[in-house]
């Protein structure tokens, strides 16, 4: 196949490849109830500073935490969450859009905010509307076991279950892609059913191991972040919105010797090498700005114009003009120039109309053209003022 033809075919494919990524989207939820659990809602309030940081608005992020523990009685710091012993950032000091709060935190709504089956007075803030061009960062935290997530320690969100609201997601082409990532014990299991394209999960630990935090703060007098988050915060906090650090990179982060666990990544389902996907297709929000060539190519002709028309490229044209003229002085040729004139009045809409059509006439007439011209340079000049110049 001729080497042309086979360049023709393939642009306007890659060019709808690259165009169906057109926004991000973040999932995070906290499932865990109670005090002590502290760490699971700093987790995921660490998460949404993070995406918030590199650019995903509110109206883009879906947060649920199961319970307030900023305004828990236990809490010295009321009104604050913190992520580190040094409390150097409050995660609950700035503007925190909280979407589903408390009792609101269930397995029913969280699998209706995936597949978006509302009632008709849902609000548009609490649902999720994302389309197939929608890359999908899912985050969820709480405690865990073989194949289950605990929601508020009265019910359970089954690995099935999850599978099976992507696959209706699928269905109803609610997604590009979507990053599914779960910090709890035996994480792993909870991507184990899945089974529709495009889905890159991660997990902080395998099949009978246990999810541990990192550290504790002796006056919260609660663990404050568990391991993986903070790893990957520790990650994710170097990043910028025109980053070129890839997924691969994230999960090439995680060490046994700092998780305590081993890390699982589930790839198959895929379309993509993780090395070739950067950090900000799911974190952040970068616009994919298409030029518009018919726009530039008007903002070129009217520089041409404007160059071929400015003030110093018309004094050297009439200036040329004139000196090729004979030398007729006389004050009656003198104003029959004048009274002929408009030289230009066409040219600025017809660039076929040259300064060609000047007619003869006197050497005198080159100054006081001349000095008309330069008079007119201390002027702002434009389209109009050149056709009045002329026209006077």
């Amino acid at each position: 196949m001729n080497l042309n033809i086979l360049i023709s075919l393939l642009i306007p494919l890659l060019s709808v490849c690259s165009a169906a990524h057109t926004n991000n989207w973040a999932v995070l939820v906290s499932t865990s109830r109670f005090w002590f659990n502290y760490r699971h809602l700093a987790n995921v309030l660490s998460m949404y500073r993070t995406v918030k940081r590199l650019g995903i608005p509110d109206s883009q992020i879906i947060l649920m935490l199961s319970d307030d523990v900023a305004c828990n009685s236990r809490n010295l710091f009321p009104g604050s969450v913190y992520n580190n012993q040094d409390r150097i950032i409050d995660l609950y000091g700035e503007s925190v859009e909280v979407d589903y709060r408390g009792y609101d935190v269930t397995v029913e709504n969280f699998i209706r905010l995936l597949t978006d089956r509302w009632s008709e007075d849902q609000p548009k803030s609490k649902r999720l509307l994302t389309d197939e061009n929608s890359n999908i960062f899912i985050y969820m935290t709480g405690h865990g076991g073989n194949d289950f997530l605990k929601f508020q320690d009265a019910e359970e969100i089954a690995s099935e279950d999850i599978a099976d609201a992507f696959e209706q997601m699928h269905e109803k082409k609610r997604y590009n892609e979507i990053f599914f990532m779960i910090d709890t014990c035996q994480a792993n299991t909870m991507f184990s059913k899945f089974y529709s394209p495009n889905i890159l999960a991660v997990g902080s630990s395998e099949l009978d191991e246990s999810s541990y935090s990192h550290h504790s703060d002796v006056d919260i007098g609660v663990a404050v972040i568990d391991r993986f988050t903070y790893y990957s915060l520790d990650f994710l906090e170097n990043i910028e919105k025109n980053s070129t650090l890839t997924l691969q990179d994230l999960f090439d982060s995680y060490t046994f010797e700092k998780v305590h666990s081993n890390v699982g990544v589930r790839k198959d389902l895929y379309g993509r090498n993780p090395k070739e996907v950067l950090i900000t297709d799911f974190f952040a929000n970068v616009p994919n700005i298409i030029p518009d060539t018919n726009s530039e190519i008007k903002k070129s002709n009217y520089k041409n114009a404007n160059s071929k028309h400015s003030s110093s490229n018309i004094l050297q044209m009439v200036m040329q003009k004139a000196t090729s003229l004979p030398d007729v002085a006389n004050t009656e040729s003198l104003q029959k120039t004048f009274s002929m004139g408009k030289i230009i009045n066409n040219e600025v809409n017809d660039d076929s109309k040259k300064l060609s059509k000047i007619v003869p006439t006197a050497s005198i007439s080159i100054l006081i053209l001349a000095f008309i011209i330069i008079f007119q340079l201390s002027k702002p000049m434009n389209n109009e003022n050149m056709v009045d110049l002329f026209s006077k």
